[in-house]
């Protein structure tokens, strides 16, 4: 049986406010305060995908992969917020702890990096996360470094 071993960090193209889509894909939401809201399926749902009953997040890396989205980017009057960046990143290292997940770039990935290295998915194309306004940073390479840098900030203070 696979177990988790990979989150996925996503934006919603939303607003900040999570809707029912939204928690139908995602295990995880955080609005632009940093509220953390769950989804209709548990992070183990996804370690077997073949039932149906699984939260959808990265086309053709589903299995095993925990889907935290930050609800943001509809358009500029929702850029993801600085609250929302920590709270994620907080986030992704509580559940990196929990599951025994390792803090790289094959296992605490955003969507855009999955879609760039899996280019016969659905997810080939994808551009969240390109950009991290509130900290100035830009590049897929480059936000993806960023967060897992934040992320094992927060775990070493655990």
């Amino acid at each position: 049986m696979t177990s988790l071993n990979k989150i996925t960090i996503h934006w919603t193209a939303g607003t900040y406010t999570p809707n029912n889509t939204d928690r139908q894909h995602y295990h995880y939401l955080v609005d632009d305060k940093g509220n953390i809201f769950t989804g209709k399926y548990k992070p183990e749902d996804n370690i077997n995908c073949k039932d149906g009953k699984y939260a959808a997040h990265t086309g053709g890396g589903n299995t095993g992969n925990i889907g935290i989205a930050l609800c943001s980017m509809y358009d500029t009057r929702f850029p993801i917020t600085r609250k929302q960046l920590e709270a994620t990143c907080k986030l992704v290292a509580e559940l990196s702890k929990k599951y025994g997940i390792a803090i790289n770039n094959k296992s605490i990935i955003t969507h855009a990096e999955f879609g760039k290295a899996n280019p016969h998915t659905t997810s080939y194309g994808k551009i969240d996360i390109n950009k991290l306004p509130c900290v100035a940073i830009y590049g897929i390479k480059e936000c993806g470094d960023w967060i897992r840098s934040k992320v094992n900030w927060y775990r070493s203070k655990m």
